[in-house]
């Protein structure tokens, strides 16, 4: 199944689409000579997305049963839905959130409706460093996932959220994950059904903050990328305070009420300034000694 769409000028497709992958090897996602593969378990089946970028159109093709979903949303899952009217004027409330919103006009933000796979992504990724986070979720997926429809080899299925929630937390150990994480992970999968029906962002973070074990970072990520909220603030991150105060006021280390305080000029594009921040590669400055790196197979 093909189709293609007509691309914003200055589209960034990269910068767009990197949104939905955990790291450069995300086994669920990846990019082959210039196309981005995206394997998913649709309400119509397993199927895997191709999107490119060529003569100022996003070319689209689909495989497997659930192509025909992936297609009707390629757009939307590309970024082409997100709505940035009225945000240029609203950037100049601070003369760097103007420069970056000009610097980064092509950067959309995604919007896949698919909730599970964002959560398993996210369970991983809780308080735990980015290398523990993405060896977890890739060992989850290569063990309980499938191989995707299509001719990429090596590209994953997430796992069915079935297989997850029935499987007893101590499977999980070996891969990555201790216990908390683990029945948080079982918990949404147990309700992944009900999530994915969830008709907006609100609905779907006041879902996600009944379930024990999500919070909500857990919820603003997970609403950023299913529904591409540009308001989702991700309140409780080890970093996105300290950049977010350091480049609005120039102070070093932040909170999270500090950095409210910072985007409120922005309400309604908060999650989109504290994106266009991220893109942009300024940081705050690094004090005292890093997070170690575990292995839960050992403990």
């Amino acid at each position: 199944m093909t189709e293609r769409h007509e691309l914003p000028e200055r589209y960034d497709i990269a910068g767009t689409l990197t949104q939905l992958s955990l790291g450069r090897h995300d086994p669920c996602s990846r990019w082959v000579d210039g196309v981005y593969w995206l394997a998913a378990r649709t309400p119509e089946g397993p199927g895997s997305l191709a999107l490119r970028s060529a003569g100022g159109f996003l070319q689209v093709e689909a495989y497997g049963a659930g192509a025909g979903w992936l297609a009707e949303r390629a757009d939307a899952i590309a970024g082409l839905r997100d709505d940035v009217t009225g945000f240029a004027e609203l950037s100049r409330a601070h003369p760097l959130v103007a420069r970056l919103a000009r610097e980064h006009a092509g950067l959309r933000l995604p919007a896949t409706r698919l909730a599970f796979p964002r959560l398993l992504r996210a369970v991983c990724e809780q308080k735990v460093t980015g290398t523990e986070a993405y060896r977890a979720y890739a060992a989850i997926v290569r063990k309980f996932g499938a191989k995707a429809p299509g001719p990429v080899e090596n590209l994953w299925l997430p796992p069915e959220p079935e297989v997850i929630a029935t499987t007893p937390y101590y499977e999980f150990h070996p891969l990555g994950l201790e216990q908390r994480r683990a029945d948080t992970l079982r918990r949404v999968a147990a309700q992944a059904g009900r999530l994915e029906r969830r008709p907006d962002s609100a609905a779907l973070t006041a879902h996600l903050l009944t379930i024990r074990g999500i919070g909500p970072w857990t919820a603003a990520e997970t609403a950023a990328v299913v529904f591409g909220d540009p308001d989702a603030v991700s309140v409780g991150d080890f970093h996105l305070p300290n950049f977010v105060c350091y480049a609005l006021a120039g102070e070093p280390r932040g909170t999270d009420a500090r950095m409210l305080e910072l985007l409120a000029p922005f309400a309604g594009q908060r999650g989109r300034v504290c994106h266009l921040i991220e893109a942009s590669g300024l940081g705050a400055p690094k004090y005292g000694p890093r997070m170690p790196i575990r292995s839960f197979k050992t403990f």
